[in-house]
């Protein structure tokens, strides 16, 4: 099996890259990067907001919020996409300002990310737009922390040449995220090898488990997916050693705007993450003992 370096051996260290108050990567516990998949009203983003951010506290989780502005990648024309670039900033803003929760959310040109930047404190690069060149150098350039999204027709060492890209601005403070592998027909499959492959460039790595059971395009004019597998990837992932989980949640995913059959309840994912930490400390306990 390549590495994502194409040599053989132990990999690197694995860096420490900072999103506001959460440390990913080296030795930092699990972090969980989640929200919902688009801002559908400033009410709901910060009920959702308000009671995660009181769990988080309350159970020592290292929470990065979640949410997009605009889903610039919907399959239908006619699908929802948010409340755009001022308007979503400005609720993402309010969270931050409310509950002191660092801000993840995706740009989809080179225009927006120095504006996304002055509210978020990682810019998120959609997994269909990693080799856009402009995108990456414009996220790089803002000096926030990048999270890579491995493209879903990318092997995971081909996605060097666009970390690459992000370095040559000077920008080291890098996440990479497998989301899974298109198989054609509306079917993603998850490839736990991938995480410890991309972890070898020495960045911290992120499994997104919701992602990765989506069916993109398999309700006909949107996508469908398959949320109670979720849980098992997420716990597969932990198992394999990714520094981060990256989680669409909602109140009620039945009624989201947005990748509904795929996210998890947010009751759902209170009554997972403790188990979700309790693999990653066993599992960094067997790495100290090895």
């Amino acid at each position: 099996m390549k590495t994502a370096t194409g040599a053989g051996g132990p990999p690197p260290g694995v860096r420490t890259v900072k999103i506001g108050s959460v440390r990913v990567g080296g030795s930092a516990p699990l972090a969980l990067i989640a929200g919902p998949c688009v801002i559908e009203s400033e009410a709901s983003c910060l009920d959702l907001a308000a009671r995660m951010a009181r769990w988080a506290r309350a159970n020592r989780v290292p929470l990065i919020f979640k949410a997009s502005y605009d889903k610039a990648n919907r399959t239908s024309v006619d699908a929802y996409r948010g409340p755009g670039l001022e308007k979503g900033l400005a609720i993402l803003a309010e969270v931050k300002r409310r509950f002191g929760l660092p801000i993840l959310t995706d740009v989809h040109t080179a225009e927006e990310a120095a504006r996304a930047a002055e509210v978020a404190d990682a810019i998120q690069i959609p997994a269909f737009l990693c080799r856009q060149t402009d995108l990456l150098l414009a996220a790089g350039r803002t000096g926030r922390t990048v999270n890579l999204k491995k493209a879903q027709f990318m092997a995971p060492w081909d996605l060097r040449h666009a970390i690459a890209k992000v370095e040559s601005t000077g920008n080291r403070n890098l996440l990479l995220t497998e989301r899974g592998v298109s198989f054609g027909y509306n079917t993603l499959v998850a490839d736990m090898r991938s995480l410890p492959i991309l972890r070898a460039t020495g960045y911290p790595t992120v499994f997104d488990a919701t992602h990765s059971v989506q069916r993109p395009g398999g309700a006909g004019d949107a996508s469908s997916g398959d949320g109670a597998l979720a849980p098992v990837l997420a716990r597969a992932a932990a198992a394999a050693g990714c520094d981060a989980l990256f989680i669409e949640t909602h109140t009620d995913p039945a009624r989201a705007l947005s990748d509904k059959d795929n996210a998890i309840a947010w009751a759902g994912l209170r009554k997972l993450w403790p188990l979700l930490d309790r693999i990653d400390r066993l599992v960094r306990r067997g790495k100290e003992a090895s």
